[in-house]
């Protein structure tokens, strides 16, 4: 289970205790809004591509959108997500728990600069019921992301 996967993660640096599970369903940015009681904004929401067939996760803020000439920019390819099917097997968990934690490896992560506008954000925790609440430097160290980047533009 992913969940456990993410728990097993945190573990090693004594954040698991902080790994928030729900009794309602967070698999999407408005569920799990509502479930954890914040603005959609701040749920981190975890995208999976495929770039030259190599998995990549973008988490990017719960209103922005992928900006299509931005990510082509960026990665030299048109945006193609990771098929519903297909995403546990390239990510290690489930749509609806995809985060940038306990996932497989030589999987690059990039966090988007949509976030930063944020002190804390919740991205989730391998399941379509959990979530972690952590600042900008947390979510940068433990998601072992490559970099910052500008892919997105916001959904007003």
């Amino acid at each position: 289970m992913s969940l456990e996967k993410v728990k097993s993660y945190f573990k090693n640096f004594n954040m698991d205790k902080r790994i928030i599970v729900l009794d309602s369903s967070s698999a999407t940015v408005e569920l799990a809004a509502k479930a954890l009681g914040v603005e959609e904004a701040r749920i981190a929401k975890t995208l999976s591509f495929l770039v030259d067939e190599n998995p990549v996760l973008i988490v990017t803020a719960g209103d922005a959108k992928i900006d299509n000439k931005k990510y082509k920019e960026k990665f030299h390819t048109k945006a193609k997500m990771i098929p519903f099917d297909f995403v546990e097997k390239y990510i290690g968990h489930t749509p609806g728990g995809v985060c940038p934690f306990g996932v497989g490896e030589n999987i690059e992560i990039y966090l988007d600069n949509s976030l930063k506008r944020f002190q804390t954000v919740f991205p989730a925790a391998g399941s379509s019921n959990s979530a972690i609440e952590l600042n900008m430097s947390e979510l940068e160290k433990y998601s072992n992301s490559k970099e910052w980047i500008d892919v997105c533009k916001i959904n007003l």
